[in-house]
């Protein structure tokens, strides 16, 4: 679940209840597997806040298998870091949630806190940066879902390419469905795809793996 422009598409949702946190208008989501099953979290009403539905996410972690016991995870562009605490929910061993937006950084932390969640870590950064100083095969699984009317989803899939552990994911979210033909200059290919409303999900693995 990411931030973007005003302009961004949104993504279909569950109507969720507004309420009020710390003096602001808020909703809450859902975890939906692991440890924190059920558990709500609150989310800023942001301009270009785009939730993932539960549908979505039931799907990717079906998708990926329930446990993620002893996996390394980036999501370079956190939001609402969401789709993060899913993964840690599941057993990550390291959750790392990038976001520029310091507002949401600071909720970020309070969730982190709430849940008393010690594999996830959160910064205040650029995701496509992280993922260029990261080692290579840093991690089994990073989440990209950039401002869809931003040009990062280029820069961002070819540096998660070169980070990614053997036999691990990259999960995409985007306005338009990518092709094994598109993804062939970064060496990923499609493992799965789902459109849900104006949204494209895709489960990608490097192209060599797939083979």
């Amino acid at each position: 679940m990411r931030s973007n422009s005003r302009n961004t598409p949104s993504k279909p949702s569950s109507a969720p209840r507004p309420v009020r946190a710390s003096g602001a208008l808020s909703h809450e989501i859902r975890i939906i597997g692991g440890a924190w099953k059920r558990t709500k979290l609150k989310v800023l009403n942001k301009p270009g806040l785009r939730p993932s539905p539960d549908r979505v996410r039931e799907t990717l972690f079906n998708w990926l298998g329930q446990d993620l016991t002893g996996w390394r995870c980036l999501d370079a562009f956190a939001g609402t870091g969401v789709l993060g605490f899913e993964a840690a929910s599941r057993g990550a061993a390291q959750v790392q949630l990038i976001e520029q937006d310091a507002t949401l950084v600071t909720q970020l932390q309070q969730t982190q806190a709430q849940l008393q969640a010690s594999t996830v870590q959160v910064i205040r950064g650029d995701g496509v940066g992280a993922l260029r100083h990261a080692s290579p095969g840093a991690f089994h699984l990073i989440f990209l879902d950039p401002p869809f009317d931003a040009p990062l989803f280029v820069p961002a899939l070819t540096a998660g390419a070169r980070v990614l552990a053997a036999g691990g994911w990259v999960y995409l979210e985007s306005p338009t469905a990518w092709s094994d033909t598109d993804l062939e200059p970064m060496g990923l290919v499609v493992h799965r795809h789902l459109r849900a409303g104006a949204v494209h999900a895709h489960l990608l693995q490097a192209a060599g793996a797939a083979a």
